[in-house]
């Protein structure tokens, strides 16, 4: 793999790495070796502006394409050398689950958000959040995260997702065109955009919630301008939610 070679530290004259640093080719093939473990890329990244710089063109995309290959190269496959959003939001959102702390979104529960060990991520299961005149649109969506015995919340489910070419796709023209409207506060928690509410705009159709298991007015979620999405859900106790997915 060719990668531009920079010596020189991009932050500012007080930073130590004016004096030089290691070249990208020999930080490519350490961070290989450390199949591209995400705490040590958070941690370079941190250094300077230079190391960051390398860590959202270079090291997240290998770890995306590491945890998520077959996703990765679909998401890619339109042509585009990048994703909606940089490689790094993508990476954040495949290990993170974005819980509700701040109190800006899904007002009924105070979850902290939390790092995950491996989540799966499934584009037939986006179809089901899709609207019929939508499900031409790609969504990978994840399983639902579950915090077991919330209170009078019972037991609610964070699900988080992706749509492949989002700027074309047919959910955000329907979400134009109807003129919904974004979040005044809150912003998406791997990129920082926008969010369109979609129970808001009318555009969670009840096949959500039997994929999920989970009450049919029970559900949210909202997309961001770069076609991530985050929602939440309660979850059907085990033995209705079966029931649920053998009436589906």
């Amino acid at each position: 793999m060719i990668l531009t070679k920079q010596y020189r530290c991009i932050h500012s004259s007080s930073c130590q790495c004016t004096k030089g640093h290691l070249s990208e080719d020999v930080i490519f093939l350490v961070f290989q070796q450390l199949n591209w473990n995400p705490k040590l890329i958070a941690t370079l990244s941190c250094v300077c502006k230079w190391f960051d710089d390398l860590a959202k063109r270079v090291l997240w995309k290998e770890f995306c394409k590491t945890r998520a290959p077959k996703m990765m190269l679909d998401l890619q496959s339109s042509g585009s050398h990048s994703v909606d959003g940089n490689w790094r939001a993508l990476g954040k959102l495949l290990l993170y689950c974005s819980g509700c702390s701040g109190g800006r979104l899904f007002n009924s529960v105070q979850i902290p958000g939390h790092f995950v060990h491996r989540t799966r991520f499934s584009r037939t299961s986006g179809k089901s959040f899709l609207l019929p005149q939508c499900r031409t649109d790609i969504l990978y969506v994840s399983d639902p995260c579950e915090h077991l015995d919330q209170g009078d919340e019972g037991d609610v489910g964070f699900f988080r997702g992706v749509f492949k070419s989002f700027l074309v796709s047919k959910v955000r023209k329907m979400l134009i065109d109807r003129a919904a409207k974004l979040h005044p506060t809150a912003v998406c928690p791997y990129c920082k955009a926008k969010l369109w509410d979609m129970l808001q705009a009318k555009m969670i159709p009840q096949s959500a919630s039997c994929r999920l298991g989970a009450y049919e007015d029970c559900i949210e979620y909202y997309v961001c301008l770069n076609g991530h999405m985050l929602g939440i859900c309660t979850l059907l106790p085990l033995s209705d939610s079966e029931e649920a997915s053998e009436s589906e």
